[in-house]
């Protein structure tokens, strides 16, 4: 989210002729950031780009501060940088993901996932898997993607639903393998990886998606303004060379493109976090 951010930014600052300052906010998956915006001027100044967790959020966790569709105007979907389905390299009883289901199947509770904590992609990802699969595996979280990949590494955990960016170094390395794609298409950055739908578990899809929005009530005439100034960052070389370093692919939106997609998004994960108990608090 930060490389993007501050990718788009420069080329923001440019176009728009107004200095682009990038502050991360973490903590809560979120929430602090976003309540932030949600109370700040809606002046345009004051922007933010948010992951999928501003549709997992209200659902994950039993109190907000603000409200993901009423309190913002959205801007742009800009990317989604894919989940992939890893494990050690040296393991030769798994090369697929109907090897990883019908081991699972046949020894509940026996296998694990690591994720860089609960109410992440990562986990999200693993969590959806089991539940189309309806598979018994064990989540592990750790405190961010950095102790998982190591403990993966290393053979503590079995599976890890990494992001593309963590897991590609470790792949070409020949330290990890990868299994497949979370997303319904695959990756350009890996091409041979197939995606998890088409390998076994048809309807699977978790999209790690990042997207722009403004504290609502920002007039429509900003948002449009923001919104083209974003769509050309992206056509730009130095943005197209850096999201495919990171395996991120271009997604680019409408407002109210964005804004239906937010919707269907949070029904879904409401759904699925409901059936499956998730919560973080």
């Amino acid at each position: 989210m930060d490389v993007i951010a501050r990718t788009l930014g420069e080329s923001l600052a440019k176009d728009l002729g107004q200095p682009i300052v990038v502050e991360n906010k973490p903590g809560a998956g979120g929430n602090i950031g976003a309540a932030q915006v949600a109370n700040a001027k809606p002046d345009g100044y004051t922007i933010m780009i948010v992951a999928n967790g501003m549709a997992v959020n209200p659902s994950l966790y039993k109190k907000l501060s603000y409200d993901p569709i009423a309190d913002f105007e959205p801007i742009s979907l800009l990317a989604d940088v894919p989940n992939i389905l890893v494990t050690q390299a040296t393991r030769k009883d798994v090369n697929s993901v109907k090897d990883v289901i019908e081991q699972a199947k046949a020894n509940p509770g026996k296998y694990t996932y690591a994720s860089a904590g609960v109410g992440t992609s990562i986990h999200l990802a693993g969590a959806l898997f089991t539940y189309l699969g309806k598979l018994d595996m064990l989540h592990v979280p750790y405190k961010g993607s950095g102790p998982a990949v190591s403990d993966l590494l290393g053979g503590q955990v079995d599976y890890m639903f990494d992001s593309i960016t963590s897991s590609k170094p470790h792949i070409d390395a020949g330290k990890l393998k990868a299994l497949a794609i979370t997303t319904t298409k695959r990756s350009a950055s890996l091409p041979d990886v197939p995606t998890i739908a088409e390998s076994g578990l048809p309807g699977y899809e978790l999209r790690p998606w990042f997207a722009t929005f403004a504290p609502a009530g920002t007039p429509a005439e900003v948002i449009q303004t923001l919104q083209k100034a974003m769509l050309k960052a992206m056509e730009t070389d130095k943005v197209k060379t850096t999201f495919k370093t990171i395996g991120a692919e271009k997604i680019g939106s409408t407002p109210q493109e964005l804004k239906t997609y937010l919707q269907s998004e949070t029904g879904k994960w409401k759904k699925i976090l409901s059936e499956t108990g998730i919560s973080a608090q």
